[in-house]
């Protein structure tokens, strides 16, 4: 017999680590990338000892996508990740255009954003 499973297909609440939603974590990604990827680890860290799991795009599609020639195919698939996700995190002051299309998908899919400031994530 295995762990229950609730209605979501998830473990139950009763199992080692209960009900713990996807969010979507947006931050920068170009410019300083060796930064910015820093802090995107950063940022999912908040997210995972919150309870959440994080998705990170930006972390993962660089592992195999090249930014300069598949950007259109990584934002698209960004898009697709995001009407999976319960929760929107944007992370940080700075909003890239990028960003921008990320935050009004979410909106115009009436999912939750919400908006951390770096200070947050440092001081916690």
């Amino acid at each position: 017999m295995g762990v229950p499973m609730n209605a979501e297909g998830y473990p139950d609440k009763a199992s080692r680590f209960g009900y713990r939603p996807l969010i979507y974590v947006c931050s920068p990604f170009s410019g300083d990338v060796e930064g910015n990827t820093k802090r995107a680890r950063r940022y999912s860290r908040y997210a995972v000892d919150r309870g959440y799991i994080p998705i990170a795009p930006h972390l993962l599609l660089p592992q195999y996508m090249e930014e300069e020639t598949e950007r259109e195919l990584a934002m698209f698939m960004d898009l697709v990740i995001l009407d999976r996700c319960r929760e929107f995190w944007v992370f940080g002051s700075k909003v890239t255009g990028g960003m921008q299309r990320e935050i009004a998908r979410a909106k115009q899919k009436g999912i939750k954003v919400r908006y951390i400031a770096e200070e947050e994530v440092c001081t916690k």
